[in-house]
């Protein structure tokens, strides 16, 4: 089983993205969700994905499975109405890594953190800088699978 120790953040006025360094656009969609369970596809030039992912907040159960491109596209008209495009920076937060997602179409201007971490007590250590914004982490409304669906909210 692996999982997965993250924490989640909105950024209320967005770094330029020339400062975050090179980052990989992708395409993600939700082939199902239900309960607490969502099952997620995410392809970009590179790769493509699929990972289902269990639980809510920040622990939660996450596999995921390389697939071909041929199959990531068979899935991806699964996924209408549940999408979202973004591009994603990774940078360095302290001695952790974070990923900064800048999206596209309805949801341009969104910034949203994530910062994965070891353990829950290292997650439970960790102290954002100021930039980062408003913690979403246990907000079930600032979920990939929730923007996806349902757009953005109006307040973090």
């Amino acid at each position: 089983m692996t999982v997965e120790v993250e924490r989640a953040f909105v950024a209320q006025h967005p770094p330029d993205p020339s400062s975050l360094g090179v980052g990989r656009r992708m395409r993600q969609g939700y082939v199902a969700r239900e309960d607490e369970v969502e099952v997620r596809l995410r392809i970009t030039d590179a790769d493509a994905r699929l990972a289902v992912k269990a639980g809510r907040g920040m622990v939660r159960t996450e596999v995921e499975l390389p697939l071909e491109p041929e199959q990531a596209e068979a899935l991806w008209e699964h996924t209408a109405g549940r999408r979202l495009a973004k591009t994603r920076y990774r940078i360095p937060a302290g001695a952790h890594t974070a990923e900064v997602d800048l999206y596209e179409g309805d949801l341009a201007g969104l910034c949203r953190i994530e910062v994965e971490f070891p353990s829950a007590a290292a997650a439970a250590a960790f102290q954002p800088p100021s930039w980062f914004g408003v913690e979403v982490t246990d907000d079930g409304r600032w979920t990939n699978a929730s923007l996806a669906r349902h757009g953005r909210p109006v307040t973090p």
